[in-house]
């Protein structure tokens, strides 16, 4: 038996259930989808359609891969946006990153977060952020509140991979990431982003290239409350 986790619209498509427990001894992630397609076609179809991901033990995989007992294996809607407090932390320098790359329920400051990455170098010359909030319009909806899903563990590694990468790749000093998930309502805070540079146009740069890797590749799905009803959010600005 294999337990699959389910995250966004698919817990719905699958009777309100988290996870699902299919038997697959030794088989391969296209044996998986075939066993999903003959009890759920819906999620089956949107796995073919490349809507739905697999993945296994928190990483993409192809159909070929294989799925070994004791794999955690997840199935994973189109992201809408993107750990909590630094559990599990080896030592202090992994202490330091889960306190600059988090998933948080509760609000937080803003000035707060900027003093942190203001403290983390005297080199720093500019600071460029970007705060996300809950607006109450969307698609020409109205929106009540939002509430966000994440996927413990694969969010966190994912927000790690953009921080570290920026820092590679542009000529900044230090990264923030931080995100809530739950219910957040109109106005509130979800999601900043605050990066320290010697100069603006760097942090100009790795600010925006942030958030828009993280909307891409981070497991964190919203829902938006309608007059309608209840709407997961797939596609992202």
């Amino acid at each position: 038996m294999v337990a699959v986790k389910l995250f966004g619209l698919l817990r719905t498509l699958a009777g309100n259930q988290a996870e699902l427990s299919l038997s697959l001894n030794g088989g391969r992630v296209k044996d998986l989808v075939a066993l999903l397609e003959a009890r759920y076609p819906a999620i089956g179809e949107l796995i073919h359609k490349k809507k739905v991901l697999v993945s296994v033990n928190q990483e993409i995989a192809h159909e070929d891969a294989t799925i070994a007992d004791g794999d955690e294996v997840a199935l994973l809607p189109p992201f809408a946006g993107g750990a909590s407090s630094p559990q599990g932390a080896k030592d202090s320098a992994d202490a330091e990153v889960a306190v600059l790359v988090r998933v948080q329920r509760e609000n937080f400051s803003v000035d707060a977060e900027i003093d942190r990455v203001r403290r983390r170098s005297t080199r720093i010359g500019g600071i460029s952020i970007f705060l996300g909030t809950a607006r109450d319009r969307s698609k020409g909806r109205d929106v009540s509140s939002l509430t966000f899903e994440h996927y413990d563990g694969m969010a966190q590694k994912k927000l790690r991979e953009i921080r570290e990468r920026a820092l590679k790749d542009f000529d900044v000093l230090e990264v923030l990431i931080l995100h809530r998930h739950g219910e957040i309502g109109i106005g509130e805070n979800i999601v900043l982003i605050v990066v320290g540079a010697e100069h603006r146009a760097e942090a100009f740069r790795a600010c925006q290239w942030c958030i828009d890797e993280l909307k891409q590749i981070t497991p964190i799905w919203k829902r938006e409350q309608t007059p309608d009803g209840e709407v997961w959010v797939e596609e992202h600005p």
